[in-house]
């Protein structure tokens, strides 16, 4: 389970004239809610189905072992005529690895790990693939309770505004 906070603004330039174009999600900028699921959207409050969850049936009489994982990656693009002249983006994340009893709906919150990105790409449309991108800025213990709201829908994608 993952929540989000994602502003990423990027610049466009056309013949000399700037224009920015961001993708906010506006109930978390506004502070009128705590965290968003960054959920699939169909596999609620789940980031995924695949890696990111395991199923265990027990009681089990020994002790079982098992791997979760997560990846996550940024790919911005550009279409028809580049026009593309920087991106500033301001993300942080909170990750909770829970154990849920299916038969009780309780959640136990075994682990909680926060990160944040923040990162400032310069990107000149006139050079050549592979060297239009320059990143201008360096790359950046206690369990919280899961916000009620990052366990249900909207995901991230479905509340981002552009």
């Amino acid at each position: 389970q993952r929540a989000s906070f994602s502003p990423t603004v990027f610049t466009l330039s056309s013949s000399g004239v700037s224009r920015r174009s961001s993708w906010e999600l506006p109930d978390l900028r506004d502070g009128k809610i705590q965290a968003i699921s960054d959920s699939d959207g169909v596999n609620y409050p789940w980031y995924g189905n695949t890696t990111e969850t395991c199923t265990i049936v027990g009681p089990t009489k020994k002790d079982t072992k098992f791997t979760v994982s997560m990846n996550d990656n940024f790919y911005p693009s550009v279409t028809n005529v580049p026009m593309l002249s920087s991106i500033w983006r301001d993300q942080s994340f909170t990750t909770w690895l829970v154990a849920i009893n299916q038969a009780s709906g309780e959640i136990l919150v075994l682990q909680t790990v926060r990160w944040r990105m923040r990162l400032h790409i310069e990107v000149d449309p006139d050079k050549p693939l592979g060297q239009r991108a320059k990143l201008c800025e360096p790359v950046l213990g206690k369990n919280e309770a899961i916000p009620s709201n990052a366990m249900v829908k909207p995901n991230a994608n479905d509340a981002q505004v552009l």
